[in-house]
């Protein structure tokens, strides 16, 4: 059974043709919402909406980066499902190289994704909750990903980094601005959770010796993010905006 009834309400999630995106999906539909999944990958997007149902979900192509592909997504996923009350802007990258050694199209690229990318969604998914009675109803609802190298760093990936710090202030900073317009935001940071970009990496030898460091000596599992996310969208959380959640089974300690 779900833990928060998600019942009538329609999300927009990026990044949903892999890893957490996908999880997420099939989460919030399992606790009773429509979603509308958002990537470029629509080949995958179309396999997770024949999964879950067409009745509750739709694929929307969309890029973060570009802001009239964002718009063009939103106008999509609402003519297919009504308006979105909920967003989880959870599209991101990462580009592992030393700061001496990294290309500066490589850096401007996950600036853009993380940092743009998290803004644009979140920003049209806001006017869109605003242009339908999110101050008279309370119901918006916007999570941001970001990650446990908002405040801990993770060597090699001062570009990632310095992106998901961005982006848990961007959360904070939205949810001041739309804290009277009947809006909550908030921000997951995730610790190192076992998904198909990584699990090759934490079968090498780097990939075990990092493992060690942590204290339990282990990955998390996509699943151990599921109460968060539901709580977050769910009317549970309408005394909840401008926080940041840490959920990372004690690596970053």
């Amino acid at each position: 059974m779900p833990a928060f009834d998600l019942a009538g309400r329609t999300l927009l999630v990026t990044g949903a043709s892999s890893g957490l995106g996908r999880r997420f999906a099939r989460i919030v539909v399992a606790a009773g919402a429509k979603v509308a999944v958002a990537a470029r990958r629509t080949d995958r997007l179309a396999e997770l909406v024949a999964e879950l149902g067409s009745g509750k979900a739709f694929a929307v192509e969309m890029d973060v980066e570009n802001e009239a592909s964002v718009i063009g997504g939103y106008d999509a996923a609402e003519k297919a499902l009504g308006p979105v009350d909920t967003v989880i802007a959870n599209a991101g990258m990462n580009i592992q190289a030393l700061s001496a050694d990294i290309a500066i199209e490589d850096f401007d690229k996950v600036m853009n994704v993380n940092v743009r990318g998290a803004f644009l969604t979140a920003r049209e998914g806001a006017r869109r909750m605003m242009a339908a009675g999110s101050k008279e109803t309370g119901r918006g609802r916007i999570v941001l990903v970001a990650s446990i190298g908002a405040y801990k760093v993770l060597p090699g990936l001062a570009a990632y980094c310095t992106s998901k710090a961005g982006v848990a202030m961007l959360g904070k900073s939205l949810a001041r601005e739309w804290v009277n317009r009947g809006i909550n935001v908030n921000v997951v940071c995730p610790g190192y959770i076992e998904t198909e970009i990584n699990s090759d990496w934490f079968q090498e030898e780097g990939g075990k010796k990092q493992m060690a460091t942590f204290p339990r000596k282990r990955l998390m599992e996509e699943s151990d993010l599921d109460g968060i996310i539901e709580y977050l969208c769910a009317d549970a959380s309408r005394g909840t905006t401008g926080s940041v959640f840490t959920v990372d089974d004690g690596q970053s300690l």
